[in-house]
């Protein structure tokens, strides 16, 4: 087990990518002090597909090595962490995070700018914050339509608004990197990828049912739901595969 440098937070490495070992609780209370802390905390939400491709990019697995906190978002991860003699306590979803952030935020009346996903997605989710959270100012938002050329204006426009917590869905390819690039011009307390938290939070889309939950098979619904998601699916058993061969190795950093 090694120690996060940055949160103090004990980690087990998966292929080199620092995963946390602790539960929801105390992840939120890490994330609690990052906001009061002031300085920014890159928060990425990790699953077999996203550590694959940090294997296969070095420019990812960089963005991986220096965030400041990863939770064990994917079921495989959890089950590596396991298998490999390192269990963690639970798996931590970025989906159930977003939430208990946005929830803890309104004790402190925390502001939160949403950044990504399509203009009616954003606009009915910013609603639903509201609705969901009405002590959570949402402070801004903007659609995760724009190329580099606009990336200065985006972080002007974060900067002037001042959250305490940035919620960004541009797909894991594009929204950890952006995230790990900008981070310290953004100077956001704690900076997180959702991916397609909006979709569901507005009502665009439905989360996998309790009984997917319950069964860790929640990519089993989204690839029933979305079969065109097979060719990214395939990282799953390669995985699962890797981690069972490579067993001695998984956690040498």
């Amino acid at each position: 087990m090694t120690v996060d440098k940055v949160t103090s937070v004990p980690t087990v490495p998966i292929f080199g990518v620092q995963v946390s070992r602790l539960n929801m609780k105390d992840t939120l209370n890490v994330l609690i002090q990052a906001v009061k802390s002031r300085r920014p905390h890159q928060v990425i939400t990790a699953n077999p597909i996203m550590v694959m491709a940090a294997l296969e990019d070095p420019v990812y697995m960089n963005v991986m090595k220096q965030a400041e906190l990863i939770v064990p978002d994917g079921t495989g991860v959890v089950w590596a962490a396991n298998y490999v003699g390192h269990p963690v306590p639970e798996r931590v979803a970025g989906f159930d995070l977003l939430h208990e952030l946005l929830a803890a935020g309104e004790n402190y009346h925390w502001k939160v700018y949403l950044l990504g996903s399509t203009p009616e997605v954003i606009q009915a989710t910013a609603q639903r914050v509201h609705e969901l959270y009405p002590g959570i100012t949402v402070c801004g938002k903007r659609d995760g339509f724009f190329g580099p050329n606009e990336d200065e204006a985006v972080i002007r426009a974060i900067r002037e608004a001042n959250p305490d917590l940035l919620f960004v869905a541009r797909g894991a390819d594009t929204q950890e990197p952006w995230i790990g690039k900008y981070k310290e011009q953004l100077g956001v307390p704690v900076m997180m990828g959702v991916g397609g938290s909006f979709d569901v939070i507005s009502g665009k889309t439905k989360r996998a049912p309790k009984l997917f939950q319950k069964l860790r098979a929640e990519w089993l619904y989204r690839l029933l739901k979305e079969p065109s998601r097979y060719k990214r699916m395939l990282a799953l058993p390669k995985f699962a595969v890797k981690v069972m061969r490579e067993k001695e190795n998984v956690t040498k950093v």
